[in-house]
């Protein structure tokens, strides 16, 4: 069974939750979770206990413990949730961007924002 560990200090190593999770059964994998960088840690690790029963002790047992100085959030770890394929763009091929202020258009050499000025049905000042 998986398990879910949150509010982890930046300072907590893989040898800290193994100490921890030992004492319930086996575990077989510590996975700390940082960010795509690989350096910065997210502040939560699953831990993959083989028996079930062990890892719902260890759950009960260890949500809420405080270490360094923070409280455990442990619970089952839930499934993944896939993810659409596409690198982040929306429909139509269009990147996500940030609010960006559009630039006039130039018509004929002149701003938009100048054509409210031009005399009806000449075309010029």
């Amino acid at each position: 069974m998986d398990i879910y560990v949150g509010n982890l200090s930046p300072d907590v190593r893989r040898d800290d939750l193994i100490e921890i999770f030992d004492k319930f059964g086996e575990v077989k994998e510590v996975r700390l979770i940082k960010e795509d960088s690989g350096h910065r840690f997210k502040g939560f690790a699953f831990i993959d206990m083989p028996s079930d029963e062990q890892a719902q002790k260890a759950i009960d047992e260890t949500n809420g413990l405080k270490l360094k100085e923070r409280p455990l959030d442990v619970s089952q770890a839930k499934p993944k949730k896939p993810r659409s394929p596409g690198g982040g763009k929306k429909r139509g091929g269009k990147k996500r961007g940030g609010n960006k202020r559009a630039k006039p258009r130039i018509y004929g050499g002149e701003n938009r924002t100048d054509l409210g000025s031009m005399r009806p049905g000449t075309g010029r000042k």
